[in-house]
């Protein structure tokens, strides 16, 4: 068996009354990038603190390739942590701040050095162990961080939203470094973060979690593109929810019925009668001349146009009350939009997702219908 295989069975962890992980069933295996993802308070980084040994689980099991760790205490277990805070030693240099860990292991001088020089070129800072870590930036001070934990060579690296305190250009710089690293490596990377933009850019596998349960699994374009539920669909990417009822199957398709509109799914698991919302994702509607006709057209307003650089965010009120945002290149080749024009809503068949209706997603999107929507 390689190293770094995870396992979490039946995992739960009560703070009194409060249940912060509710029985999570998951597996990990060796050289995977597997992030977990999800809001405040949703139970990742209490997860990651009991496969780490800093929490010890109510119920439940976490084994490291096969062997149960639960009740081993953080030091014993090959398995380190980075965390958001760097907690480097500003009285050392950052060779001897990477160093530090290797004294418990009884290495020679000769092996820290090789250990050291070569863990400080993986991270791409050979030419800084002589400095201290005020002397360097926010994010060299992370790679210092994240060399201390690597010299050690372990199975498994935890890291708890390592680069939530770096600014975002630097943030996506070492996005695209931590992958790199990763790969090179073939280390287990356990990665915690509310930031959906790192889930998608780094991850082998993610999942996301909600109320101390993991609410769907997989790889990123699948969550993106098939969420299960209306929490990921909001939650993994900006998405459109529109509030529809569930009507009869017909031909390649399910009938969906929206006030006095239908619209037409392509596939669709829920009942007849079903509340629900359907999906949509900004950048596959499509903004069309007012009074365009066909299957699956809206009439609407824009209430508002967000400049974002390559795109637009166009904000449209429907007819029906319901708020959409449809994401527009900014290119010669489309028309511009200003508040108060009306248009047509394409919502393409293929691109509806329907899902079951969810208290917990706000449905900040709904508004009484506007009476100067043109009715089209």
């Amino acid at each position: 068996m390689s190293e770094g295989d995870i396992q979490l069975v039946d995992l739960v962890k009560r703070f009194g009354d409060t249940v912060a992980v509710n029985g999570i069933d998951l597996e990990v295996p060796p050289g995977e990038f597997f992030t977990m993802l999800g809001p405040s308070g949703c139970g990742k980084t209490t997860t990651l603190r009991l496969i780490a040994g800093f929490e010890r689980p109510t119920e439940g099991k976490m084994l490291l390739d096969g062997v149960d760790m639960s009740r081993t205490p953080p030091h014993k277990r090959r398995v380190n942590t980075v965390f958001q805070s760097y907690a480097l030693f500003p009285h050392k240099s950052v060779a001897d701040n990477v160093a530090f860990g290797l004294r418990y292991q009884r290495a020679t001088k000769a092996e820290v050095k090789r250990r050291v020089a070569e863990v400080m070129a993986l991270v791409r800072l050979e030419d800084y162990g002589h400095r201290r870590p005020t002397q360097l930036s926010g994010g060299q001070q992370q790679r210092v961080a994240l060399a201390r934990a690597l010299v050690l060579e372990p199975p498994v690296l935890l890291l708890d939203e390592p680069l939530g305190a770096l600014d975002a250009r630097l943030r996506l710089d070492l996005q695209v470094e931590l992958k790199r690293i990763q790969e090179q490596l073939e280390v287990t990377f356990i990665y915690v973060t509310h930031d959906q933009d790192e889930a998608l850019t780094m991850s082998d596998r993610v999942a996301v979690m909600r109320g101390g349960n993991i609410e769907q699994c997989g790889v990123p374009r699948a969550l993106y593109e098939t969420p299960e539920t209306a929490f990921v669909a909001n939650f993994l990417g900006a998405s459109n929810l529109v509030p529809v009822a569930v009507g009869h199957a017909q031909g390649d398709g399910t009938q969906l019925g929206l006030g006095s509109f239908s619209l037409r799914a392509e596939t669709c698991a829920l009942a007849q009668g079903d509340d629900a919302v359907a999906m949509i994702r900004p950048e596959n509607i499509r903004l069309e001349a007012h009074g365009a006709t066909g299957e699956n057209r809206l009439p609407g307003m824009v209430e508002e146009v967000v400049y974002l650089g390559f795109h637009q965010e166009v904000r449209v009120r429907l007819a029906t009350g319901t708020l959409v945002k449809a994401d527009v290149s900014n290119d010669d080749e489309q028309v511009e939009h200003e508040q108060g024009d009306p248009v047509s809503v394409h919502l393409p068949p293929r691109h509806l997702r329907v899902l079951a209706a969810d208290d917990a997603v706000p449905s900040a999107t709904a508004a009484p219908a506007p009476e100067e929507v043109p009715a089209g």
